[in-house]
């Protein structure tokens, strides 16, 4: 079994690079998660685990991550990511991770839209929510990231 995450943060960046790969590596970096290993987690936050918006990874690291990304070669084309963190009363949180071809607004809304049917669902209160969302007009071959990472 896994430690509980101590801490973790909500962030959101967008990027361009030559590649579609290069453009999430530049936006794994404006977010302050690009010097690490970034391991895909599904959506639940677990108990007892503190919001840490300064929080820094020393590099190389494997840190858990629920995140949502979208990469386009399409010079113009608008995308966006978000993310998003549901608290409850009850311990433990819920994270949910959108992205497409929309706005800023448009992803955050989605994100809020499903963290309250997660909630609804498992019969729990919302207490707190946290999200980060970016969108980005694509120039050549951009990224929009929102992730939520967990350090143990």
């Amino acid at each position: 079994m896994l430690p509980t995450p101590k801490k973790y943060f909500v962030t959101a960046a967008a990027a361009e690079g030559l590649t579609k790969l290069n453009a999430f590596d530049n936006a794994l970096l404006a977010a302050r998660i690009g010097n690490v290993n970034i391991i895909r987690v599904s959506s639940i936050l677990p108990p007892g685990t503190e919001y840490d918006p300064d929080l820094v990874f020393p590099p190389g690291s494997l840190v858990p991550t629920a995140y949502g990304y979208i990469t386009s070669d399409v010079p113009g084309e608008l995308i966006a990511a978000a993310v998003g963190v549901g608290i409850s009363r009850e311990s433990f949180g819920v994270i949910m991770e959108f992205s497409g071809w929309c706005t800023r607004e448009e992803a955050q809304a989605k994100v809020e839209q499903m963290i309250r049917e997660a909630f609804a669902r498992r019969g729990m209160v919302v207490v707190e929510t946290k999200v980060a969302a970016v969108e980005h007009r694509v120039e050549r071959t951009g990224c929009a990231l929102a992730a939520v990472p967990l350090w143990y």
